[in-house]
């Protein structure tokens, strides 16, 4: 399922000619016999060696929306300021009903896509509240979902676009940066076939170095994905001595994509951040077009995509975010934009010296997190930002450093209001409590009213 964000009228990938490629490779808790356990299974422990870093069983009342700790919806045809149609060419509505999107109170979550009497088609689109799904260094993330897709086939499916996928957090707030940012598509069907595509997106569109916009894909048979749940994950491996992307259909290893395949830049841009996830039943769009269309007047409705579990699961590494590396200097510039994850942050491009992009509209609640800080063996006791804000007469708030967790209290900050502008520039200081060694740092934003009030360019720390 991908965004098409370079151009809002151009299809999604027509994938034509992808060929399966089949292995033999398979975690060992992940058994062919997916669609031999009961429809309201729970998500099974980590195997040895791994932890489980997410986790959504899908339990509640029947009719109940989705737990919003973990999940947000999507709703509309386009994210705002996106390209039409999601990018894609699809047809429907997706809205946060629970028509469209619900729990059905046997531990599953059903994404209905529903036609009324005027034909115009909804269904829904959830996305993770988290970004920062990405391997720890020098180790693999696990990312899988138990699930069954609708159950349609034939002509009455015609239409039908259901997928499980990853998108890079940099996407989030932006909505223009596809495919750079990376994409990763876990579990794609269209019409109803009997065939599961898994596919990377990366580099630029059209074409370029990832064959944009069919992207790097591969597929296989899968005749009973709509009659019976199947499990569908991706490894992204970083412990190989070449970086890997591996999807599996229960268990078994059947498309693969290096980083050698690409040029490391291509590679680096679509991996250096993390992800947030993604499950929705889209209808209509470049994908089916590419298998004769559809939704039309046969298109039966209400077959839902159901969804037994989503897990995140890592290896290598502890708890929930990379170990640092070290691999950022605390004490030279670290420009706004590079976040290793973030929220509700978008970026434009800047004015300042320099060039570039900055961070923009951000407001109470949002933040942005930087991966392997380096401050050394002597403590730094300042930090500097280069910001901009062209906030309304009265709306101000609180730039703020907090160390290794955005729920950790800060260890400084400075209070900005309007600086004549969105783009008038200035570095602001600001005194913090001695840090050295080797932190991730997260940016935090804090404001007694929900309007936006600052812009971020760049920022560093001093001694």
């Amino acid at each position: 399922m991908r965004e098409n964000s370079g151009t809002p009228t151009r299809p999604r990938p027509l994938r034509r000619a992808l060929i399966a490629v089949l292995g033999t490779l398979a975690l060992a808790a992940t058994a062919a016999t997916a669609a031999t356990l009961p429809a309201n299974a729970s998500a099974p422990p980590p195997p040895t060696g791994w932890s489980q870093v997410f986790v959504d069983d899908f339990t509640g009342a029947a009719g109940s929306g989705v737990n919003t700790a973990n999940w947000q919806y999507t709703t509309g045809t386009s994210y705002p300021g996106g390209p039409a149609n999601f990018g894609t060419g699809e047809i429907e509505t997706m809205t946060s009903s629970t028509n469209n999107v619900s729990l059905d109170g046997s531990g599953n979550l059903r994404i209905t896509p529903l036609r009324d009497g005027s034909g115009n088609w909804t269904s829904g689109r959830i996305e993770t509240v988290r970004t920062d799904f990405q391997p720890p260094a020098g180790g693999k993330l696990r990312v899988e979902s138990r699930l069954q897709m609708p159950n349609v086939t034939g002509a009455a499916a015609k239409g039908y676009w259901p997928a499980f996928w990853m998108l890079g957090a940099p996407f989030r707030g932006n909505y223009w940066n596809w495919p750079g940012i990376g994409e990763l598509d876990i579990m794609e069907n269209v019409q109803g076939l009997g065939t599961l595509w898994a596919t990377m997106h990366c580099g630029t569109s059209p074409g370029g170095p990832c064959n944009e916009t069919s992207g790097i894909g591969g597929n296989t048979p899968c005749t009973t994905c709509q009659s019976s749940f199947h499990t569908y994950a991706v490894e992204w491996d970083k412990s190989t001595s070449v970086e890997e992307m591996r999807f599996y259909l229960d268990g078994v290893n059947f498309h693969t994509v290096r980083a050698n395949q690409v040029d490391a830049t291509t590679w680096t841009n679509a991996t250096n951040h993390g992800y947030f996830l993604i499950l929705n039943v889209a209808m209509g769009g470049g994908f089916p077009d590419a298998f004769g269309g559809g939704p039309d007047a046969g298109t039966v409705p209400g077959h839902p995509l159901v969804v037994d579990y989503v897990q995140v699961l890592q290896s290598g590494g502890s708890g929930t975010t990379p170990p640092p590396t070290g691999n950022r200097d605390a004490y030279s510039a670290i420009q706004a934009e590079s976040y290793d994850g973030q929220g509700g942050v978008g970026t434009e491009t800047t004015t300042d010296t320099g060039g570039g992009q900055n961070l923009s509209a951000l407001a109470n609640g949002d933040w942005a997190q930087y991966n392997g800080v380096n401050f050394g063996s002597t403590a730094a006791t300042q930090f500097v930002a280069r910001v901009a804000s062209g906030a309304s007469s009265g709306v101000s708030g609180l730039v703020e450093v907090r160390l290794d967790s955005r729920t950790n209290a800060p260890i400084g900050s400075f209070a900005l209001a309007n600086t004549g502008g969105w783009q008038s520039w200035r570095t602001v200081p600001a005194n913090i409590s001695g840090v050295t060694g080797t932190h991730t740092v997260y940016l935090t934003f804090t404001s007694g009213q929900p309007a936006d009030f600052v812009n971020v360019n760049w920022f560093n720390f001093g001694r």
